[in-house]
């Protein structure tokens, strides 16, 4: 699997990339929707973006929980390079100065590749999905897509 993660905060208006950029450095993937408390446990986070944020919220966020270790993704940042990373952690609750300055507070874990790919490299799917927009971490669906990915981590 691949999945498309812009770490963009939904409720603040930062710059593009500003997420993305907080979460290659500190070695995360996220998402935003800040709660009220510091929930305790993943199943008080969904509970608390579901009535905060709406029940897509917490479906959503209960989905990028569970992703397996391992997990592929892609960001862009400010520059329009792409940064490919791979899940290696629990989700977790990040209330940090850091975290509330970019608005990404459900995160995991990530190890991103030291360096940037252009649109040259890119895969197809990849650009096409990030062009569309958007602000969720979301599964990218494309042929070949899987293995174009993982020979990029390996190269």
């Amino acid at each position: 699997m691949v999945y498309r993660a812009p770490m963009r905060a939904r409720t603040l208006d930062l710059p593009a990339g500003a997420g993305a950029a907080h979460g290659v450095t500190h070695g995360l993937v996220g998402t935003g929707d800040a709660l009220p408390t510091v929930p305790s446990s993943l199943e008080q986070a969904v509970d608390l973006a579901a009535r905060e944020h709406g029940e897509k919220t917490g479906r959503m966020l209960a989905r990028f929980a569970e992703l397996p270790d391992g997990t592929f993704v892609w960001t862009r940042l400010a520059d329009d390079t792409y940064r490919l990373g791979r899940i290696t952690g629990p989700w977790r609750y990040d209330d940090s100065g850091a975290a509330r300055a970019v608005g990404i507070h459900h995160v995991r874990d990530a190890e991103w590749l030291d360096r940037p790919i252009g649109d040259d490299v890119v895969p197809a799917a990849v650009a096409a999905t990030f062009a569309r927009g958007g602000r969720n971490v979301q599964q990218i669906h494309g042929e070949g897509l899987a293995d174009a990915t993982a020979a990029l981590w390996d190269d």
